[in-house]
């Protein structure tokens, strides 16, 4: 199909500058021709890249769309969003103040991706060299802007740069032989030992010594200023509340105020206590919310007792999940999805797991990353519905199907809207229990469970950084209305401290797909195809929520 060929160049010139700018994200996405390259976290790029932008934005509001087909429709109306999205977040410079040790840090970012970036010929070999010669410029840059931004009373959590420090010890004291950025394995015409040996050099030389001075300028000149617990919002941050607004306008692709979006959060949280109630009766004999949580937490015969029966239990869902696609959704020729331990590095304070996308040249599968770290903490239960969203019919069955339509173009195919992607993943969380996937009741609970969790986001990131809820304040209410561990329930209110108005995307994307469902099957009646319905939401990439009821109408 033809695109029109100024929206063709506008889309071209958008992707390039997105990606440009985070390369990190290029690797993750399996977009060739950044993997030598490294973020410029600087207010000068971030200035840059705005004015970028802007321009593109500028062209493309005076093109005249009449005539325009309706992909190019499509397309023209999600480029405005994302041009205005994400110049209202570089303007806000919310990311200067995020300290932390989650998956959004600068160390867990690094583990995680740089090492997925293949190096199976020579040039990409070179590009993986390149791009370690290169953390360390990058890291003396993140410093230097996060001591701008307190120079501007812009300060950031205590409780993300001790954990910061403490990742970045954990790190620093890991032998070179087991760094997680010497895993890949080169390709066959590569000398490995040469390879291998000025890579280890590399990491030695330029990376370690870089991470421990950003360590000691965590230490030094951050932690004494940084905020206290009790006040994590960035509402405690000078701009904060017009960052935050524009940061839950872009994850949620919608102008619902985080008002609105806290009354949303506790309706729903008092829906799901009954529910709850009435599945603890019928699986564990007790209909009352609090000792249905608290066994739920607390009974040791519910966690696993190896890493081995955390990655045998969500390969075992997916590929059950795989087998039963037919039911639901059309054939489709995609990548294939793997599940991986996540590194220990990163596993400490990180997530249950994330997914990593495809390459697009095939020369990476999508991939479940799963955190196996302790598995006597980790309870049974909260595993399948994990591997649902993260892997298939969630994350992986989304972005690669959205790969594979290759007449869109190339920011649509790759894009990464948090309302339409992670409200897809939680959306088949319900959608698993429909097409019968989950092994036992318990497992139901534990869908439940992740429910509850994604509605207490909507109530405890607005609570932090809206009206200023403690982090304790945050952790309690969390720890009343659902049955993640403490451990976890910690680690995901740091993550939202660290990326505001992200979390809140998941259940408001999910509460729109299923409003558009309810309403095909209302106007089609008995001429309603659910895979057909399945695929208007996956076929045409990643959508704000707006332009994809417009698809599905």
């Amino acid at each position: 199909m033809t695109m029109d060929p100024t929206l063709a160049r506008l889309g071209d010139a958008y992707f390039h500058a997105h990606y440009a700018a985070d390369p990190f994200a290029a690797t993750v996405w399996g977009v060739g021709g950044f993997d030598a390259e490294v973020p410029d976290p600087t207010r000068v790029a971030g200035d840059r890249l705005r004015a970028r932008l802007a321009g593109i934005a500028d062209e493309l509001h005076r093109m005249d769309p009449t005539g325009l087909t309706s992909v190019d429709l499509v397309s023209h109306a999600m480029l405005s969003r994302l041009l205005r999205y994400e110049q209202d977040t570089l303007r806000s410079g919310l990311d200067e103040i995020a300290v932390t040790a989650t998956m959004m840090g600068p160390l867990a970012q690094i583990v995680s991706t740089v090492p997925t970036a293949s190096v199976a010929n020579a040039p990409a070999a070179q590009a993986y060299l390149d791009r370690l010669g290169r953390i360390g410029g990058y890291l003396d840059q993140l410093r230097q802007r996060q001591l701008e931004a307190t120079a501007d009373g812009r300060y950031p959590t205590a409780v993300g740069v001790r954990q910061a420090i403490a990742q970045l010890d954990g790190y620093l004291t890991t032998p070179l032989d087991r760094d997680p950025l010497l895993r890949p394995t080169p390709g066959p015409d590569i000398d490995v030992t040469q390879w291998r040996t000025r890579a280890a050099e590399l990491v030695e030389s330029v990376v370690r010594p870089a991470l421990a001075g950003y360590r000691t300028g965590l230490a030094e000149q951050l932690l004494p200023v940084a905020r206290g617990d009790d006040r994590v919002g960035v509402c405690h941050v000078p701009g904060g509340d017009l960052g935050y607004l524009a940061q839950v306008r872009a994850h949620t692709t919608t102008e619902l105020t985080p008002d609105r979006i806290h009354q949303i959060g506790l309706g729903l949280v008092s829906q799901l206590r009954e529910e709850f109630a009435e599945r603890g009766s019928r699986t564990l004999g007790t209909g009352d919310v609090t000792e249905v949580l608290n066994r739920l937490r607390h009974d040791h015969a519910l966690r696993f007792g190896s890493a081995k029966q955390i990655v045998d239990a969500v390969t075992a869902a997916l590929r059950r999940a795989e087998a039963a696609l037919p039911e639901q959704f059309h054939p489709y020729d995609i990548a294939a999805c793997v599940v991986r331990e996540m590194d220990p590095t990163e596993a400490e304070n990180s997530v249950l797991g994330y997914y990593q996308p495809p390459a697009a040249d095939g020369s990476r599968p999508g991939a479940h990353v799963v955190n196996t770290c302790q598995p006597q903490l980790r309870p049974r239960f909260e595993y399948e519905p994990l591997a649902f969203h993260e892997s298939v019919p969630g994350h992986h069955l989304q972005c690669a199907v959205a790969q594979a339509q290759t007449d869109l173009p190339p920011f649509r195919r790759f894009a990464y809207l948090t309302a339409h992607s992670e409200g897809w993943a939680l959306y088949t969380e319900r959608l698993c229990d429909e097409m019968g996937l989950y092994t036992d009741d318990l497992s139901r609970l534990g869908m439940v469970s992740f429910d509850a969790w994604r509605a207490c986001r909507l109530v405890v990131d607005t609570g932090m950084h809206q009206y200023g809820w403690s982090r304790d304040r945050a952790i309690a209410y969390m720890n009343e209305n659902t049955a993640l561990s403490p451990t976890n329930i910690a680690n995901e209110v740091d993550r939202y401290i660290a990326s505001p108005g992200q979390a809140l995307a998941y259940m408001i994307g999910r509460l729109r797909i299923l409003s558009l469902r309810d309403r095909a099957r209302r106007l089609l009646g008995s001429a309603f195809d659910i895979r057909a319905f399945h695929h208007d939401m996956l076929a045409h990439g990643s959508l704000p929520l707006d332009t994809l009821a417009e698809i599905s109408a």
